[in-house]
């Protein structure tokens, strides 16, 4: 089956309809970034589907390192020879990271996934599911049955929108319901803060 992978700046376009995405402007050069640092560059190739395999993701957290990271970037694509589409650069936000995740199974259809994220997605495998869509009832639940249940309410100075989680993961998990074809989609991290809850990092595949 033929399948069509998005690229980061597609992929958060279309989040943006079902939850908050940091704000983010595509360019082809470095005299058209309007956002100022603290930023996230990321390359944009469907030669590389994980930027982080061939190092093509900078942060940058000051206006004077923003020309050196972009040219960087744009010269590693080069050497690892990649067909670029432009650059994303992202505002980068802060908070507690979280995986929110939407796999389409042969028997179940689509079912929605939440746990702790960033770089403790894999070591921790701390996570819940539901069939699509669901509701705010549901989305509580999934949150309190981790292990990891307190991250996501107040825990050693840590505040999250809890709230405004719940209504994201319903929203999120109804996705599927207009685009039927999506067979996976993966949000890590969806960062959470008192301030709001952002899909920083998406990636969507859809079968054709």
């Amino acid at each position: 089956m033929e399948k069509r992978v998005y690229n980061a700046a597609e992929s958060a376009k279309l989040m943006q309809k079902y939850a908050p995405v940091p704000k983010f402007q595509v360019v082809q050069n470095f005299e058209e970034i309007k956002i100022k640092p603290p930023v996230a560059l990321k390359i944009l190739s469907k030669d590389a589907l994980h930027k982080t395999e061939v190092n093509g993701v900078r942060l940058v957290m000051y206006p004077d390192s923003l020309k050196s990271a972009f040219d960087s970037l744009v010269s590693d694509a080069k050497e690892h020879k990649l067909k670029l589409d432009g650059i994303m650069v992202q505002e980068l936000v802060k908070g507690v990271e979280s995986i929110v995740g939407i796999k389409k199974d042969p028997v179940f259809g689509h079912m929605i996934l939440f746990g702790l994220g960033g770089i403790f997605t894999e070591v921790i495998a701390d996570t819940s599911t539901r069939k699509c869509p669901i509701t705010l009832h549901d989305a509580e639940n999934m949150i309190d049955e981790l292990k990891s249940a307190k991250v996501f309410h107040e825990f050693r100075g840590m505040k999250v929108d809890f709230d405004d989680l719940k209504k994201s993961l319903v929203s999120i998990s109804k996705m599927p319901l207009k685009y039927k074809n999506i067979e996976e989609l993966d949000v890590n991290p969806f960062t959470l803060s008192e301030k709001g809850n952002y899909a920083v990092d998406v990636r969507i595949i859809e079968s054709k």
